[in-house]
């Protein structure tokens, strides 16, 4: 699991939405080193964090709970949290869990 960021965190406008792409899998191993990247993320954000997940290749229950843990961090310090771009497998696991209804997505 990797995270690259598209604006350098703390220099993004405060206009443009920071946005943090998410590669390859999301399990027992990377959650922990992924929950101190997205909060860290949080700690430099602007208004709104869009989490791309269009290279994922793997979730499990932990992903997801790392994924509502960081909306609710987000909603408590006024940030936004969206999802993008997630594959069949992912956008799946989203409805059938129905987070897909209480984690935002972009199109």
């Amino acid at each position: 699991m990797t995270v690259t960021d598209i604006a350098p965190l703390g220099l993004a406008a405060s206009s443009r939405p920071t946005t943090v792409h998410l590669s390859g899998e999301i399990d027992i191993f990377t959650t922990a080193a992924l929950r101190r990247q997205l909060i860290n993320t949080l700690r430099h954000s602007t208004s709104v964090l869009i989490i791309d997940l269009s290279e994922v290749t793997f979730c499990d229950a932990g992903g997801l709970g790392v994924l509502v843990g960081i909306q609710h961090r987000a909603r408590w310090m006024g940030i936004t949290v969206a999802l993008t771009a997630p594959r069949p497998f992912m956008s799946r696991l989203l409805h059938i869990t129905g987070l897909d209804r209480s984690l935002p997505m972009m199109v």
